[in-house]
Formats: C-alpha cells, structure tokens, sequence
C-alpha cells in the first residue's frame, strides 16, 4: 500500500512524557497514526518494525544519543528523520544534519511550524515513491522550474537559464535532495570535494547569483531557503506559486 493510499504513520521518540503526549496529541487531531518510544533501543526496534513514514526525535534520550541513532538508520533506511531538540547550537544541528536527519527543529516549538515541517517531510515520501512507480526520470520538474538532466538544461517557465557549470551543479544536488536541509559542509563536500573555511563565503556567492536566475522574486525566494548558519534546502513549489509571488 503506498503513501497515497494509507495514513501516514509517524515514529515519536522523546523521553520527556509533556513533549511527547503535546506531539501525538497534535499528530491525533490531525489524523495522522503514531507509535512512539522513549529511548534509542525502543526507537530502533521500533523503526525497524513498524517502518514510519516519518521519524520525530530528540536528541536528548537517556541511553543513547540521537545522532547515533539518525546514523544507525541511515544505514538501512531513507525515511524522512525531522530532529525535534532543546539543542540550539548551530554545532548541533550540523551534526544532526550531516548524519543525516532532513530537518531540525528547536524546543520550544509551535504546533503549526511542526506541522509544517511535518507536511514538508510527507511530501519528499510522496515525490520519492511517485518517482519510484515510474521508470527513472530525466527531467526534474518542480513549479515552474525543470531540469533535463542529459541534456544538461535547465529552464524556468520554458525559458532556458544560462548557469555557469558551479551554479547548474549546485541546482542539481538541491534538485535531488528536495525538502531536505542540507549542510554548508555537506554541500562544499558534494561540489568541491573538500571542506574551507573560505569556500564557505564562495558557496554564499554562488547560491546568490543561482537566486537570482531561478527566482521570481529573489528577495522572496520560494525554490531555495535558507536556514541561517546551517545550509540550504530546495522546495517543493506548486505550479502557479511562482505568479503568486510576482503579483
């Protein structure tokens, strides 16, 4: 049965008993099924089980940190992880993040924003098991903006964007990573091969100068977010949103 055809289920780990019945309080009201545990030997096991849609986790669990279990899962599984933490530090949420969660959200948060970050990770399962029902596409397409990837081209309403090769790579890997936050570090990884200090202020330049071809309104971009010290993330972006935001 895919995605489309059950109710999303939604793995809550957290050991704080409040946090975590606020959660599946608000995952009840909105319809969606849970199963939940309170430490990393529960949250394993139950992963590998029950297999979520969606992995909800703290960091902060009494027998294991959660960035070795985001790691453990990595190892098997692709599942959306949506890093739901007191840890503030930018330090932090890299670490999460390069081990592999898609997104991070700090305590105290609100129950709109994790719904919202919550719909995000739902969508990137639903686009990946559409892709996985059809033999492999050529041609990215999101809004208005497509990528064919043999030809190398990329268009925004039908009209080709003359990128540099850095600019088309780096449109290319958010492409592929859509909804998922991606580190500066692991970005520089990616197109560089290697991790500077001073690439970083180059990756910012690139990311700008990409901005302003593929957006609408670049000061309002809709595509490419950023998530301030951390990185970057592509959109998922409904046809006609971009005339929305030109209007």
């Amino acid at each position: 049965m895919s995605l489309l055809e059950k109710t999303p289920r939604v793995l809550v780990v957290e050991d704080d008993k409040a946090i975590r019945n606020l959660i599946i309080t608000t995952l009840e009201t909105q319809g969606y099924q849970y199963s939940t545990a309170a430490n990393g030997s529960q949250a394993l096991l139950e992963a590998a089980s029950s297999r979520p849609d969606v992995l909800l986790l703290d960091l902060g669990l009494p027998d294991m940190d959660g960035v070795e279990i985001i790691r453990k899962i990595r190892g098997w599984s692709e599942m959306p992880i949506l890093v739901v933490s007191a840890r503030s530090e930018d330090r932090d949420k890299v670490e999460a993040l390069d081990a592999g969660a898609d997104d991070y959200l700090t305590k105290p948060f609100s129950v709109d924003e994790l719904l919202a970050r919550l719909r995000v990770a739902l969508r990137r399962v639903k686009k990946e098991a559409d892709r996985g029902s059809r033999p492999e596409e050529k041609i990215y397409r999101n809004g208005e903006l497509t990528i064919d990837y043999e030809a190398g081209v990329a268009r925004r309403s039908g009209q080709e964007l003359h990128l540099t090769p850095m600019e088309y790579k780096l449109l290319c890997l958010l492409a592929r990573n859509t909804g998922k936050v991606l580190t500066q570090n692991y970005i520089l990884r990616e197109i560089w091969g290697l991790v500077l200090a001073s690439d970083t202020s180059s990756l910012r330049v690139f990311m700008a100068t990409l901005r302003k071809k593929i957006e609408p309104c670049p000061a309002k971009p809709i595509y490419i977010q950023t998530r301030v010290g951390i990185g970057y993330r592509m959109t998922w972006v409904e046809r006609g949103e971009e005339s929305e935001e030109e209007s």
